[in-house]
């Protein structure tokens, strides 16, 4: 080999070096910007916790309103009402198919799909309650933000995982805020539930503003829960999704034990 070849050799590789380095410090092209829900996720689908819970809002649920139906002197004048996605039926089999893709799978727009042909489970506990408050002679009203261009395909939903009272009056879909939806329903009935994964379905100072002020309200409203607004677990989306951790601000010390 002559000093050429070498030195040409010696020059190809230190250039071709720092594109090594490069590529191996860039992020994999297999990297799923989205990963960070799969623990949420992964609590929301799979965790025993997330069924407990589940079941104990609805046993608590079901303790209030037998209280309101004994008090009532006509249990026909009562109305419970409650939200669908992830307080009625579990949709994470659609969000854990976007994760599994890298899609991000609160951007809504493989929702329109799932509406139409998704197969979502019942929540554990919902199906025996409302079915408790329909024998009860309580009016069900479903209300949720739902297409209500899409309404034909949500009740067929409902109807085929049996629930009572699925009427196109009784599902109130996206259209007006729910507190107005809401207002519907307790212009003829009092409304002695409200049941919901997110706290706008229980009040209209929840929609849409900074998270201190949502602390603020649930403070204040410290009597409400478990009483007249029963809150669902939901660890895979929520307004609360980009919000900053708060770390301790310790060093970090490694002490097995």
């Amino acid at each position: 080999m002559t000093d050429k070849r070498i030195w040409l050799g010696l020059a190809a590789s230190l250039l071709a070096a720092p594109l090594a380095f490069a590529d191996s410090a860039a992020p994999s092209k297999t990297e799923c910007s989205v990963a960070e829900f799969r623990m949420g996720l992964r609590f929301q689908q799979q965790s025993a916790e997330i069924q407990a819970l589940q079941l104990q809002a609805y046993n608590i649920a079901t303790e209030k309103l037998d209280k309101a139906v004994a008090a009532a002197k006509d249990p026909a004048k009562l109305a419970i009402v409650t939200d669908l996605d992830e307080t009625v039926i579990d949709n994470s089999a659609l969000l854990a198919r976007d994760l599994a893709n890298c899609h991000q799978y609160d951007a809504w727009d493989t929702w329109l799909p799932w509406e139409r042909d998704g197969t979502p489970a019942l929540i554990p506990g919902a199906k025996k309650f409302l079915e408790h408050a329909d024998k009860l002679g309580v009016t069900i009203r479903y209300v949720s933000d739902r297409s209500e261009e899409q309404k034909k395909y949500t009740l067929a939903t409902l109807s085929k995982l049996g629930l009572p009272q699925v009427s196109a009056d009784s599902v109130l879909l996206l259209g007006p805020p729910k507190v107005e939806r809401r207002a519907i329903v307790s212009a003829d009935h009092q409304i002695v539930l409200l049941l919901g994964d997110t706290l706008h379905d229980f009040d209209a100072r929840f929609r849409k503003t900074p998270l201190d002020a949502q602390r603020k309200t649930v403070a204040e409203e410290a009597g409400k829960w478990g009483t007249e607004w029963i809150v669902f677990p939901n660890a895979g989306y929520g307004t609360w999704s980009k919000a900053p951790l708060q770390g301790w601000d310790a060093e970090t010390v490694i002490e097995p034990w």
